[in-house]
């Protein structure tokens, strides 16, 4: 069915803010009896939690709602890393490239490419000052860099495939460790990072089953693991024991850790606040967990799962979303469970106040105080096409590296007052995250994508150069496609501006139907006062048409062209890339349809008109009760 459908809640903006997860601790409220003093809400009201400053927690973290910018891998990634302090941005993909960024104010620039792996990457994680990383791979190779000089430093082959790994070094130690874990066994091998030794230095062997996450915690120098039967282990980085003197509790049955067991769950990863007193663990069943450290007991639970979500949405609560684009995102979330363990987590993290976790959904990536038990923040919702994975998270003030810039190229004629204004620019805090089965990472900042309609580049940057083949056919279309067409309809002519660059495909088939008469005589079958009127289906009821190549294509959506104003000319769809030759032009600013629909065109001339075909009389189907035809439509190169 090819109606653009609209609830009522859809004609309206979104929230800014969604509390899903959701209650606070305290359960219903009893009603006051006649009469009885309001003392006892006032005494609940002041034993609610409260984070202190969480305004200036909030405003160090990102807030945009939709992602700045993304750039390029040649395949899909795998995975994200930030070194805050040393303001680097590393990402993998399953090509095994690894690629290191460099963070400055209001965005990142590329440093370098290492082709470091034969196949994908499994893992890939920092030592705790900044100085080393490791990555591992299916190759069964593990590779260790050095950070600042974004250099490979050793690596060795391994005769397992290395599935996880960990630094378990503290800050100035004589030596730098690593822990990886066997993908096949339930073992955890220790390395030095400058020995090209394959035999490990020591073997941990806490697990009963292969170990699918793990980390350091810093405070009491020990390692919480995850392994495949949902068993959660503390092991100390000195005697790859029990760390007994850092907990509060004598026999593991006292504690929680047996929570992902008992429902057959399997962590997929583990992530600590700052301060160490709690770490959240995502799991395989997508319900997020906030453990205590210290006495191992569940503090919070989040459950994100699609049948959860389901029932919530069936009881009412729609999460600002129609039930079309709801139910595409339970289908690619569906898609991606089915995926796993060969697909990026969903991996919860903390800020560094230890008060917030960042959290992937098939919603968008909530920020969730852990401490009220609130949803105070929801970003990305409106990027439908996207399952963002694999989150990391920049909390700093970037200073623009200006050696760095000139040794890669850039401008030599930075002075005193251009340092000073970087130096002025404030906190930049830049979630930096993956999506499922895409070759793209995403930056989520305090800024909404900027840009003009035909712009040379829009938010989704090409850092990978396309094959000559690519380029010359994307060449050849733009010279010879149509850059305006003429709508002549009964009520008169409606004069359209394409968006050629942005849109190639999209116009391609829009001037291809108009140039065969594929469009001539069809009516207006949908009109709604104050949204939009809709035409193009050759049957007339809205649930026909096809694309020029036959069947349906790809949406071809840019965030510099938006539904931000009426008379913008849009392709109608039952989903993602469902686009066939039904298109609608609005008559208000419609911007809850960004990300979903493909723009590829504004009205120049014959504004009149299409307020006249909106405004005639249509039935309860919001049918014109008259038909109102294209007569044609003309096509010109002009631009």
């Amino acid at each position: 069915n090819f109606l653009l459908k609209m609830s009522d809640r859809e004609k309206r903006p979104l929230d800014d803010e969604e509390s899903s997860s959701d209650e606070d601790d305290y359960g219903p409220k009893p009603v006051a009896a006649a009469g009885q003093s309001t003392d006892t809400e006032q005494m609940r009201k002041s034993k609610r939690r409260k984070v202190e400053y969480e305004k200036l927690y909030l405003s160090q973290l990102p807030s945009a709602g939709m992602y700045e910018k993304s750039y390029m891998h040649r395949d899909c990634i795998t995975h994200t890393l930030v070194a805050p302090t040393k303001e680097f941005i590393i990402t993998a993909s399953k090509d095994g490239r690894v690629k290191f960024w460099k963070k400055n104010p209001g965005g990142i620039y590329f440093v370098k490419n290492y082709k470091a792996h034969m196949q994908a990457v499994t893992s890939l994680s920092l030592s705790l000052d900044e100085q080393r990383l490791c990555s591992t791979s299916l190759d069964h190779g593990v590779k260790f860099y050095d950070v600042a000089g974004f250099d490979m430093i050793n690596m060795i082959k391994v005769p397992y495939v290395p599935n996880q790994s960990v630094w378990i070094s503290k800050v100035g130690d004589a030596r730098n460790l690593v822990a990886v874990s066997d993908k096949d066994k339930p073992t955890i091998n220790i390395y030095h990072d400058e020995s090209e030794n394959v035999e490990p230095l020591a073997v941990v062997s806490i697990h009963g089953a292969p170990v699918t996450c793990m980390a350091y915690y810093q405070v009491n120098h020990c390692v919480i693991s995850g392994d495949g039967n949902g068993m959660i282990e503390y092991w100390s980085c000195d005697n790859y024991e029990m760390p007994v003197k850092s907990v509060k509790f004598k026999y593991k049955m006292d504690t929680d850790l047996f929570e992902l067991c008992k429902k057959k769950a399997k962590p997929t990863c583990i992530s600590i606040a700052k301060k160490g007193s709690m770490f959240v663990v995502s799991s395989t069943d997508a319900i997020v967990r906030v453990f205590k450290f210290n006495t191992g007991k569940l503090k919070r639970a989040y459950d994100e799962s699609v049948s959860k979500l389901e029932e919530r949405f069936q009881q009412g609560e729609t999460f600002g979303l129609d039930a079309i684009d709801f139910g595409r995102r339970v289908a690619m979330e569906r898609e991606y469970l089915a995926a796993m363990p060969d697909v990026p987590p969903s991996n919860a993290i903390f800020d560094e106040s230890g008060n917030f976790i960042l959290l992937p959904t098939l919603l968008g990536i909530k920020v969730i105080n852990v401490v009220t038990n609130k949803t105070v923040r929801v970003l990305g919702r409106v990027e439908s096409s996207e399952r963002f994975v694999a989150i990391s998270l920049y909390q700093g003030t970037p200073k623009k590296d200006h050696q760095m810039h000139r040794a890669l190229g850039g401008s030599n004629t930075s002075t005193i007052a251009d340092r000073k204004k970087d130096d002025a620019e404030g906190s930049d805090p830049t979630i930096i995250c993956a999506a499922y089965n895409k070759e793209r990472f995403f930056l989520f900042t305090k800024r909404e994508p900027l840009g003009e309609e035909g712009a040379a580049e829009g938010r989704d940057v090409f850092n990978e150069k396309p094959t000559q083949t690519a380029g010359a056919g994307r060449a050849q279309i733009k010279k010879v496609l149509p850059r305006e067409a003429t709508i002549h309809t009964s009520y008169g002519d409606i004069v359209i501006k394409l968006f050629t660059d942005e849109c190639p495909r999209t116009v391609e088939n829009f001037t291809g139907h108009a140039q065969s008469g594929y469009y001539d005589n069809v009516i207006f079958h949908r009109v709604i006062k104050d949204f939009m009127i809709q035409t193009g289906d050759p049957l007339g009821d809205g649930t026909g048409g096809e694309s020029i190549w036959g069947g349906e294509f790809e949406d071809e959506i840019n965030r510099n062209l938006r539904h931000d104003r009426p008379y913008t000319l849009s392709m109608a769809n039952a989903g993602p890339n469902t686009n066939g030759s039904q298109f609608f032009i609005t008559t208000q600013p419609t911007p809850w349809l960004d990300g979903k629909h493909t723009v590829f065109g504004r009205v120049i001339k014959g504004e009149d008109t299409v307020k006249k075909i909106e405004a005639v009389a249509t039935d309860d189907m919001d049918r014109p009760t008259k038909p109102i035809n294209i007569l044609n439509i003309k096509a010109a190169l002009k631009k």
